[in-house]
């Protein structure tokens, strides 16, 4: 089914967000150095978009507000069709009317470069994801046709986080020190903490997932 593959797909493309151009993650224990300290480390004060020095995954120099394709890393999201999010590639014509929205915190992709590298920052002050906080949604909408022609409106959200550093991942899972089950595992480092699906063509209605911890992002 169309839905299906637009949400896998769309899951996939949040996985070149994170790891284009991230640095080695294979270290997953949290770094003893506070992000002060590693700001002093990489000499001197935090580069801004502002600065007009910062680039993209693809070699494009950042600015303020949104570029040519939706992103608006300044303030943490991106809004646009889903084709858009892959520089309008032609394997992903299919989805061109689908759209695609995100939101991220600092932690999942900052907007100052605080390690000297000329890159927007990923965990800073961490080696890895794990313990981070960091945390991103995904909002897609589109439509398809179903077997019988009739045309379906659908929409799908979640939110994924970054495990805490005191959590444990077993089978498929991760869970608190105290065994209450986050949600499950996702890119290794991430749970999924929340799922909302709804296409009245299949019957999805609402939430389909929801973290007995909470889908709150306070949470982790």
């Amino acid at each position: 089914m169309r839905k299906s593959l637009v949400l896998l797909i769309t899951l996939l493309f949040s996985i070149v967000l994170i790891f284009s151009c991230q640095q080695d993650q294979s270290v997953l224990t949290q770094s003893t150095d506070s992000p002060n300290q590693l700001s002093k480390k990489g000499g001197g004060e935090c580069t801004t978009i502002q600065d007009g020095t910062l680039y993209s995954s693809d070699g494009k120099l950042i600015t303020v507000g949104y570029d040519e394709w939706g992103y608006n890393y300044q303030a943490h999201m991106f809004n646009g069709y889903y084709c858009d999010a892959y520089r309008d590639a032609a394997w992903c014509q299919p989805y061109k009317d689908d759209k695609l929205a995100m939101k991220w915190n600092d932690a999942w992709l900052s907007n100052k470069d605080c390690d000297g590298d000329g890159l927007l920052d990923r965990h800073f002050g961490f080696n890895s994801y794990i313990g981070s906080g960091a945390w991103l949604t995904n909002h897609m909408s589109g439509t398809y046709l179903n077997s019988t022609g009739e045309e379906c409106q659908w929409n799908y959200f979640c939110k994924i986080v970054a495990a805490p550093a005191d959590a444990y991942l077993e089978n498929g899972y991760w869970y608190t020190s105290d065994g209450e089950e986050i949600g499950p595992t996702i890119w290794g480092e991430f749970a999924i903490i929340q799922e909302i699906s709804n296409d009245p063509c299949t019957g999805d209605h609402g939430a389909s997932y929801i973290s007995p911890v909470g889908p709150g992002f306070g949470k982790y």
